[in-house]
């Protein structure tokens, strides 16, 4: 024999016949015993593929829920490294805290592609998207009260001095020279 030529002829060594030639009857043309009935099976596909969509549904809300609570990680790790920082001005504290807040607000704008996978008829998203859009809020205000800590805020009125107009002295001549004790210099 030639290497290379197969042994039945026809080109290839490994090759099968799917086309049924045989006499011998096929699992068709055989009656389902007494008792089963393939509309039976039908449903149970039915009722399955309904448990399946139902189970889908159940993990999508799951999932949703894991997303809307990892939030509260990040604000524990943030808050722990803000208290690391100190209450000091300098270049890492400020880092952190704007850190801490440029994460929360760019996680409120992809809230609608954050939970885009989980969206299903079946599954409600507003309490997830709720407790999402809490946490995120309350890490932007744990990074304003650092800010406030740090003294970067403008919340005291010696902060806002240099935008206040210079007092008018209302004095007059007869007052500067007086020797009563009464007059008094009006501002």
């Amino acid at each position: 024999m030639d290497k290379g030529k197969a042994v039945m002829g026809t080109g290839r060594r490994w090759a099968v016949e799917f086309s049924d030639q045989s006499t011998v009857p096929s699992s068709r043309d055989i009656l389902d015993p007494p008792g089963f009935s393939r509309a039976s099976q039908e449903q149970d596909d039915s009722a399955n593929s309904r448990q399946k969509k139902d189970a889908e549904a159940t993990w999508k809300l799951q999932k949703a829920w894991e997303v809307a609570q990892s939030p509260f990680k990040n604000l524990m790790m943030m808050g722990f490294m803000m208290w690391m920082a100190g209450n000091t001005v300098h270049l890492f504290s400020i880092g952190i805290t704007f850190s801490a807040l440029w994460q929360p607000i760019s996680a409120l704008q992809s809230v609608g592609k954050i939970f885009e996978p989980f969206k299903d008829n079946k599954v409600e998203l507003l309490m997830p998207k709720l407790v999402f859009l809490a946490l995120n809020l309350g890490g932007l205000a744990l990074g304003v009260w650092k800010l406030n800590t740090l003294g970067l805020l403008p919340t005291h009125a010696s902060d806002w001095v240099s935008s206040l107009p210079p007092p008018q002295l209302n004095t007059r001549v007869e007052d500067l020279f007086s020797t009563d004790e009464s007059a008094s210099l009006v501002f």
